[in-house]
């Protein structure tokens, strides 16, 4: 999300998050959410043993490229999960047949574990995006961009019944060095965007579908949300821009890792 988006949001899930505890210590070993490459199916449930298991580091550069090359695209939905407006995001990309990234802030997916269930059961893949959502958090300590990460990584999984994030994304792109290096070592590749609807603004489902239709040039990677507001737009935009690209040959994946 734009860093350029009003405070209300942000406040409200900084209030949230007060009562997380810091962690302890930033050297806890995670494990990646588990997909089909890696031996078992995105929907199933780790094992204490698998969570247990460390993983590989991935790389720390910002990822925006397609797993499915020069013309995948990968949708990504950020903020989320929300009651009302999650379980519509989800029906319009089953019925698309597309998989998407969701990008969840922790206090969220602490509150509706149900629906990070769901997503992960429809195939998508999980997205750490912070406790509070706090878009400045290139100019706070290391301690607490790692309790900001760390903490919210344990929300989600927790959350999902034992999948992990396979990416990290900063709130409003604030990524540092110290950020990029940690998510990594836990197993989440930093994630950028090539295309950012501004759907938080609420411009309209036509002005959302003329930009990426605009940008999609620049890059694969498209930024909407599910979360922070009203997304009827949102949702008319990606009933729209969907079926344009699959129109256009694009084929619809997830960011590389």
């Amino acid at each position: 999300m734009g860093k350029h988006k009003g405070r209300a949001w942000h406040s409200r899930l900084l209030a949230a998050a007060l009562g997380v505890t810091a962690l302890a210590a930033a050297t806890s070993v995670w494990t990646a959410q588990a997909d089909t490459n890696g031996g078992r199916t995105s929907g199933s449930v780790a094992s204490p043993d698998e969570r247990d298991r460390p993983v590989a580091k991935v790389a720390a550069e910002i990822a925006h490229a397609s797993d499915r090359g020069a013309r995948g695209v990968n949708i990504t939905i950020d903020d989320g999960p929300d009651p009302v407006w999650t379980p519509q995001v989800l029906r319009l990309l089953k019925d698309e047949g597309v998989k998407a990234t969701f990008c969840m802030v922790g206090t969220q997916a602490r509150a509706y574990p149900d629906l990070v269930k769901a997503v992960v059961a429809d195939g998508h893949r999980l997205c750490n995006h912070t406790v509070s959502h706090d878009t400045t958090m290139d100019t706070k300590s290391e301690a607490y961009q790692s309790q900001q990460i760390l903490d919210a990584e344990r929300m989600i999984t927790k959350a999902s019944g034992g999948v992990r994030s396979q990416y990290y994304r900063a709130p409003g792109g604030a990524f540092t060095p110290y950020s990029r290096q940690l998510a990594a070592s836990h197993g989440m590749r930093p994630l950028g965007w090539n295309v950012d609807t501004k759907d938080f603004e609420h411009p309209g489902a036509e002005t959302m579908v003329a930009t990426v239709k605009r940008e999609i040039s620049n890059g694969p990677t498209v930024l909407f949300h599910d979360a922070g507001g009203e997304r009827s737009q949102t949702l008319a935009a990606l009933r729209e821009v969907l079926p344009w690209l699959k129109e256009q040959g694009y084929a619809f994946g997830f960011p590389v890792r």
